[in-house]
């Protein structure tokens, strides 16, 4: 917190990075003052949620083709039915094996597991990744993620007008019968929405535990501004626990 008027309990710490050890009352005390911090901004991100949803739209060629499983579709077809979609544009390097591949696409991507919940409001949520399909669908299966999967690939000057493409995006679209329109993107932190495990770890006393945050002195951190945040021992670390389950990240071989 750098704001001195919520800096509610200073910056006195022990030297092994732990917090001052108060009695019950005083720390409920400290709390009650952050949880007033809290509720405003939760409540200031309903009010920019709610500027988001009011928002202009611009219309999408419905037609462009990506490829899938079953080979060509429309971005009409991708929405399956469902009014609106969610894509993430998954950023690829053709013929680079799994280790290569982007580690903030792919810990974003593993936090996206069950999709009942989207779908029950009417939204499907699904990948465009920017390289090819079958290279990066045999991505996909290595990480045993389950959602659906395109290469958006061929027709991406037409779906990022003005956005540099290489780069990750989150992208929102509702259809209107056989039209499709774009009502909102981003990227860089915006993508943080995707992201469970930064909303658990900003709860904790540690936090992330990256170079940038504003935390007490002597509280752990996971290297500088040029230590890679998602990647440990040369790879992804989502990677990790899908090599422990023997699978090989050698994406040229057939799937």
């Amino acid at each position: 917190m750098s704001d001195d008027s919520h800096n509610t309990a200073g910056d006195a710490t022990h030297a092994s990075g732990m917090p001052v050890l108060v009695d019950r009352t005083a720390f409920q005390k400290e709390l009650e003052t952050l949880r007033v911090w809290e509720k405003a901004h939760t409540h200031e991100g309903d009010a920019i949620a709610a500027a988001r949803r009011r928002l202009p739209m611009v219309e999408v060629d419905a037609t462009l083709s990506l490829i899938g499983p079953d080979g060509p579709l429309t971005v009409l077809d991708a929405f399956e039915g469902r009014q609106e979609l969610i894509a993430y544009y998954f950023m690829w390097s053709p013929g680079k094996p799994a280790a290569k591949q982007c580690e903030g696409c792919t810990l974003y991507t593993s936090q996206v597991r069950e999709l009942s919940f989207l779908h029950s409001r009417d939204v499907t949520y699904a990948v465009f990744c920017q390289g090819p399909y079958d290279e990066s669908a045999r991505y996909r299966d290595f990480m045993a993620w389950d959602m659906p999967w395109y290469s958006a690939q061929r027709v991406l000057d037409a779906l990022l007008v003005g956005r540099r493409i290489g780069m990750f995006y989150l992208v929102c679209y509702v259809r209107d019968g056989d039209r499709v329109f774009e009502t909102y993107w981003t990227n860089g932190r915006g993508v943080e929405a995707m992201n469970n495990s930064y909303s658990l770890l900003d709860m904790t006393v540690h936090g992330r535990k990256e170079w940038w945050e504003d935390s007490s002195p002597g509280w752990p951190r996971r290297g500088n501004v040029n230590d890679d945040q998602y990647r440990s021992n040369g790879r992804p670390i989502a990677q990790w626990s899908r090599l422990e389950a023997g699978r090989s990240d050698d994406l040229t071989v057939g799937r």
